[in-house]
């Protein structure tokens, strides 16, 4: 790609001449232009690149967040609501919950499920945010833990293609790291209908959740579940070392229709592995009556590992201590071609 390069004059005045055309091979310290009636008083302003006004609006960062908007909960009240009528809360509303404030980093939000070949990316951005999972590292009572958070309401919580990626990146954040990691896994198993990929890949050995999950060492694993985990969903929180449920939660290793399907009759999906059944047998350790009450069980079982909070070391009560953020906006240039250095 040709890119632009900026040729900043040290001085003001009136173009005389052009030296160079456009095509032209030029070496440094050849001449490009004559310059009349130079001043320099230092205040030079290149391509109308000052700062007077930092909150000035860029059509890309505007861009950006509507982009992002489009994965928070107002966007999508029909969604929310169904979560209300069942009790539930929203996937975002658990990570709100368990990480401190304004502390998530969330990884691989601007994904959709793999689906363009059937689907405009416009629906595909408004009914497949995430591709249906919320990862990132976040703090939980000033300890830097990893978080996967599963949004059933987005293709059932279905497992698709860069579902499965981005819960391996996560886990080899946490592995690297060694943090904790907490999973919120809901809805059913693997998504056969990612188009995009039909054809490119073969029973998808490629994916590492599982064995990346179990190998995790020297931190805490934690699930919590609500409402029905089934396949997929159920196989992460299986590999945690404690599995708190809601008093609504079913859990198994397969649901309602591979039930059915493999001749095994009818079942109605909360009868499939009652969080209460479950407990009494040892695979569920705490059942707690609601999204809320599981995830401060989750934050108290952590704590039992976690060394006494420090604070933000960043925190020095002056402001922001890489001075005004705002001057980031400009530090990469609107103009895809223009370098910078």
């Amino acid at each position: 790609m040709k890119m632009e390069l900026v040729v900043a004059a040290p001085a003001t005045g009136d173009v005389d001449a052009v030296l160079a055309a456009t095509g032209d091979i030029v070496a440094e310290d050849d001449a490009l232009l004559l310059v009349s009636g130079t001043q320099t008083d230092g205040s030079l302003v290149v391509d109308g690149d000052d700062e007077a006004d930092l909150d000035a609006a860029r059509d890309d960062l505007d861009a950006l967040r509507r982009r992002l908007a489009k994965l928070e909960d107002e966007a999508r009240p029909k969604a929310v609501e169904r979560r209300r009528s069942r009790g539930q809360l929203t996937a975002r509303e658990h990570v709100a919950l368990l990480c401190d404030t304004g502390s998530f980093v969330e990884y691989g939000g601007l994904a959709v499920a793999a689906q363009r070949r059937a689907r405009s990316v416009d629906d595909l951005e408004a009914s497949t945010p995430a591709d249906g999972v919320i990862t990132g590292v976040g703090s939980v009572d000033g300890v830097r833990t990893a978080v996967v958070a599963v949004d059933a309401t987005v293709l059932a919580g279905t497992q698709g293609v860069y579902h499965h990626l981005k819960i391996d990146r996560i886990c080899n954040v946490a592995t690297k790291e060694r943090l904790p990691i907490v999973l919120l896994p809901e809805g059913g198993g693997g998504r056969p209908n990612d188009g995009d990929v039909e054809g490119l890949t073969v029973a998808g050995l490629y994916i590492d959740t599982w064995r990346a999950l179990a190998g995790l060492r020297g931190a805490p694993r934690v699930a919590v579940v609500s409402g029905y985990c089934f396949a997929g969903s159920a196989a992460l929180a299986g590999c945690s070392d404690l599995l708190i449920a809601t008093e609504n939660a079913s859990l198994g290793m397969a649901g309602p229709a591979m039930i059915e399907g493999g001749g095994l009759g009818v079942v109605a999906p909360g009868a499939v592995g009652p969080a209460r059944d479950l407990a009494a047998v040892g695979t569920v350790h705490v059942v707690e009556r609601d999204d809320a009450a599981a995830i401060a069980a989750a934050k108290r079982y952590l704590s039992f590992f976690s060394p006494a909070p420090r604070g933000d070391p960043d925190d020095s009560g002056g402001g922001s201590p890489g001075g005004d953020q705002r001057r980031l906006r400009r530090l990469v240039p609107q103009n895809r071609k223009r370098a910078y250095d």
